[in-house]
């Protein structure tokens, strides 16, 4: 456990002598007389309360149970600002009384928007409005159709996946959720495979099941020109690496715009297609054994940059279902990489490998040893099985292809083909 104090000499228990410091150096917000201004810039949402508004009183106070005026991109109109709430460590605390420099939410608010200004009734002044950063990229949300449908969630049905998603969007600022031709599937676009996946991840705790697709790249044509949405990207690496990672980036369309030493750290900023962050990360964090630092943000739509270099390996795929053999697996170790241990439950379609060629390849793995009464001298060798890789969520998204689907459950990923 860490711990914070004045003297390295005497080790302390906790980490108080450093909030005590912040408490007594930090000075307290500058409060600004006038009438109420404050923007919303973050939202949240309650069942019982409904969607909750956040946000930094700018100027003057603001009183529970009074009327204000909420200036919207559309226009102006009454509210009532029902409860006050204060932010106290992981909670809130609820107040009569909010003065400016504060960190508010507000209850009782209905049909309000991010850059939204709450003010006086009497003279409403609006202050310039922030805007979320649009999606750039989608996924195909559908419910499970797998033979082990069921096994370990509790909601698997079309309707609580589109409640789920219902509510997720009452708080998820730049989440965007369409429907399809299908009443069991929905596109859901986000702000990348981090965003989205955070989503998914919060689904399979709380007991959803579902299937993924791979993820797509929204997008444009402007003045009859098709435009893809560019990223600001920012890597910092030692220097040791700073080739391998800019080869990486090159390769899929980046363009090194900044580079100069901080140290043994070299800064590199890139501007790349969206699509060429696919699987980019994963890929530099193994060339740099870990020490890359990648950050990146929305830059604007361009033209499109031309067609990338996509997944070059095929899949392992399974042809039965039951319990993949140890036998079988070290038997064909040769074909590929196993995402899978001996004695794993697999069905008909799921792919269980990435194979080491270009194509997909199907294995049985349920068939066995044959049993003969016949031996001979190193027929019943030892195994020597290579440990099954494991990708995690970001990881599967990165690599699925086309035609497979991620099957997602509280208690394993899987990847198939789609039927």
């Amino acid at each position: 456990m860490g711990w914070m104090g004045a003297d390295w000499e005497n080790p302390a228990d906790d980490m108080s002598f450093l909030m005590d410091t912040i408490i007594d150096t930090v000075p307290e917000a500058p409060y600004v007389e006038g009438t109420p201004q404050l923007q919303i810039t973050s939202l949240d949402f309650s069942r019982f309360t409904g969607r909750i508004a956040i946000g930094r009183l700018f100027r003057g106070d603001l009183h529970a149970n009074r009327d204000y005026a909420l200036c919207t991109a559309e226009g102006t109109r009454k509210v009532r600002a029902k409860e006050l709430f204060v932010f106290n460590g992981l909670g809130k605390e609820k107040v009569d009384h909010v003065k400016a420099g504060d960190l508010c939410a507000i209850t009782g608010i209905e049909d309000f928007e991010i850059g939204d200004t709450l003010s006086d009734l009497e003279n409403p002044e609006v202050m310039e409005r922030i805007a979320v950063d649009e999606p750039t990229m989608s996924l195909l949300f559908t419910i499970n159709t797998s033979p082990f449908l069921g096994k370990d969630g509790d909601y698997l049905t079309s309707r609580h996946i589109r409640e789920r998603l219902d509510q997720e969007l009452q708080k998820n600022l730049a989440l965007r959720v369409k429907p399809t031709d299908s009443e069991d599937k929905w596109t859901v676009y986000g702000r990348g495979i981090l965003h989205l996946s955070v989503l998914i991840e919060t689904m399979r705790r709380e007991g959803y099941e579902l299937q993924v697709g791979k993820p797509q790249v929204m997008f444009k044509d402007i003045d009859e020109v098709r435009h893809e949405p560019f990223e600001h990207l920012v890597i910092d690496v030692p220097e040791a690496n700073a080739g391998k990672a800019t080869e990486m980036v090159m390769m899929r369309k980046g363009m090194l715009q900044v580079m100069e030493a901080k140290g043994d750290i070299q800064h590199m900023e890139f501007r790349i297609p969206s699509r060429g962050l696919i699987g980019l990360r994963n890929q530099i964090l193994t060339a740099t054994q870990g020490e890359a630092v990648m950050t990146h943000r929305f830059d604007e739509y361009a033209p499109y940059a031309g067609d990338l270099e996509t997944r070059q390996t095929g899949s392992l795929v399974s042809m039965e279902t039951g319990q993949a053999r140890a036998f079988e697996i070290d038997r064909l170790q040769d074909r590929g990489t196993f995402y899978i241990d001996p004695g794993e439950d697999i069905y008909k379609g799921q792919v269980v490998g990435e194979c080491a060629r270009d194509k997909d390849m199907e294995l049985n793995l349920i068939k066995g040893k044959k049993l003969t009464n016949m031996r001979a001298s190193g027929s019943d060798k030892s195994l020597r099985i290579a440990p099954a890789k494991k990708l995690s969520l970001e990881e599967y998204l990165e690599w699925i292809a086309d035609s497979e689907y991620l099957e997602v459950t509280p208690a394993a990923l899987r990847v198939r083909k789609i039927p």
